[in-house]
């Protein structure tokens, strides 16, 4: 299995951005340099612009709600499509979608997470990933525009973060592909080593507000609990990963094959 350290693409106005490829899937691994994944492109830099450019990548996938991508739209080179798949429209209130909202009211947070409630609204957003209307139609047309023989270039996709809607993106496109758990997991977990260290000024400003730190935690970091939630909701509706893309996203056999023609080396 690839080290997962060594897909980091080191931005420093684009967090937890890293390459999917070199994971091994089956009859292979996930081709270099086609598909990468991130937190918000909302503050990138023109230099990150140009060395983002550079990484060949011609369509941003954004799975934010309209709400998050008008208050922090994504700064990428004009050239390049940001195609707006608002995962959680039919669930405003989604812990996946209200981090920055909960991290920035102390007193509200304090209230939603105190008594280890964190963990048990993660996972029932993860369970929503799955099952919305919303969530369905959006990772639709995120695997149509993978599998799309006209899109040119690389392709990445983010959030806000880049841990829950993107984090199931990739561990279900992973899954799809032939990887194997551990694989899955490692680069699912990669998030709270990439991530939670840009996070230090949001969690110093909440203990400073009197909040205890280890409530952030469950928010800002992943937990397996949360991906395991996403995957028993697979199994409970759709029986299997390729059940998921099949019944649950209308994808068929063409465009699958399609998917593992174009990804996988």
């Amino acid at each position: 299995m690839t080290d997962p350290t060594d897909r980091r693409v080191p931005l420093r106005t684009a967090a937890n951005m890293r390459d999917l490829g070199g994971l091994a899937v089956d009859g292979g691994v996930f081709a270099p340099r086609k598909v990468f994944r991130s937190a918000s492109l909302a503050g990138l830099s023109d230099e990150d612009q140009r060395a983002f450019a550079e990484l060949g990548i011609r369509t941003v996938y954004d799975f934010r709600t309209a709400g998050e991508r008008s208050d922090a739209p994504d700064l990428v080179p004009e050239t390049i499509p940001s195609v707006p798949l608002d995962v959680l429209a039919d669930s405003p209130v989604a812990a996946a979608a209200n981090i920055n909202a909960l991290v920035s009211d102390p007193s509200l947070l304090a209230g939603v997470l105190d008594g280890g409630r964190a963990e048990s609204l993660l996972q029932d957003s993860y369970r929503d990933i799955v099952r919305l209307p919303s969530a369905l139609a959006a990772y639709r047309e995120f695997y149509r525009g993978l599998a799309d023989a006209d899109r040119a270039g690389a392709a990445l996709f983010h959030c806000t973060t880049g841990k829950d809607r993107t984090g199931w993106a990739a561990a279900s496109l992973l899954a799809l592909l032939g990887a194997d758990d551990a694989t899955i997991r490692a680069d699912y977990l990669q998030t709270n080593t990439d991530l939670l260290p840009t996070l230090q000024p949001v969690i110093d400003r909440a203990e400073a507000a009197g909040v205890d730190p280890e409530l952030l935690l469950p928010v800002l970091g992943v937990r397996e609990s949360y991906l395991d939630a996403a995957f028993e909701e697979v199994e409970t509706r759709f029986g299997t990963i390729e059940g998921y893309f099949d019944t649950g996203l209308g994808l068929d056999a063409a465009m699958i094959d399609a998917l593992r023609g174009r990804l996988v080396a």
